[in-house]
């Protein structure tokens, strides 16, 4: 893997999770790093979401480390758990946008919950993401109103509106078509870009979600197999990730491989 000399933001050291008599994380390591969009793959059941759960300080390991912004999370609680949690933004698989609010104010939520901003900052701020989402003129819509695509660019906006350093993605684009997929994708590319926040992805929808990615990590068996830039990982000779390359994506690149070494073999 090509050397990333970018400052650690979360490290997983020897992550271990059980649930009754069903280990889910048997020794997880795993760093990401400022700046960067982290996707983490894996089979359904492999224990993405519950790795998601403990860097969201959501669970505490059972044994090992959560660090983030070199804090750990298995040790702190309350009000300290809150100040990292300030840095968070999070767009959820169902995207949990409450129906009985509008546009706006699901929007507006974040700063009336944890600031003290007038409600003149708020309305400036709120239009400021919502045209970054390309949602001008929805203010006084309801959920219901709204088109899948459209859900998802409003949570996008709220999980922005403190302009977190990290944000967190749960299947994001689920029940979308390709093209609202696709849409999807841009906005996390535009809005990184101009915000400059460090992604940690969870996604099974490999390997659109690649284009995005700066690292991939497979989660299997219990433990995160490697962590790869994409060309790296869709090469990976690792059998884990060999064989969810070859179940989510074909064997196209294998076989680029073997004929690349035919060719080499043929000019010896």
């Amino acid at each position: 893997m090509v050397e990333d000399n970018r400052k650690a933001i979360i490290e997983l050291i020897d992550l271990e999770k059980s649930f009754k008599q069903q280990k889910v994380l048997d020794g997880v390591n795993l760093t990401i790093r400022e700046g960067t969009t982290m996707v983490i793959v894996g089979a359904s059941g492999q224990g993405k979401s519950v790795l998601l759960k403990h860097m969201l300080g959501l669970l505490k390991p059972d044994r090992g480390r959560v660090l983030v912004f070199g804090r750990d999370l298995s040790t702190i609680g309350g009000k300290e758990l809150k100040e990292v949690r300030q840095e968070y933004g999070v767009l959820f698989q169902n995207v949990a946008l409450f129906d009985s609010m509008t546009v706006y104010d699901n929007v507006a939520l974040p700063l009336r919950e944890r600031t003290k901003s007038s409600e003149a900052e708020i309305r400036s701020r709120v239009e400021e993401k919502l045209a970054l989402m390309d949602l001008q003129g929805t203010e006084d819509k309801f959920p219901a109103q709204l088109s899948g695509g459209m859900k998802k660019r409003v949570g996008l906006a709220r999980a922005l509106m403190l302009n977190p350093k990290i944000v967190f993605f749960d299947e994001p684009t689920t029940g979308l078509d390709v093209s609202r997929s696709n849409e999807i994708y841009r906005l996390f590319y535009k809005t990184q870009a101009q915000l400059k926040y460090t992604a940690v992805i969870v996604s099974h929808d490999v390997p659109k979600i690649f284009k995005l990615a700066d690292y991939v990590a497979l989660v299997a068996g219990g433990k995160v197999q490697e962590c790869l830039t994409p060309e790296d990982f869709q090469l990976s000779q690792n059998p884990a990730i060999k064989a969810f390359v070859k179940e989510t994506m074909g064997p196209i690149y294998s076989s680029e491989e073997e004929e690349m070494g035919f060719y080499e073999t043929d000019q010896r």
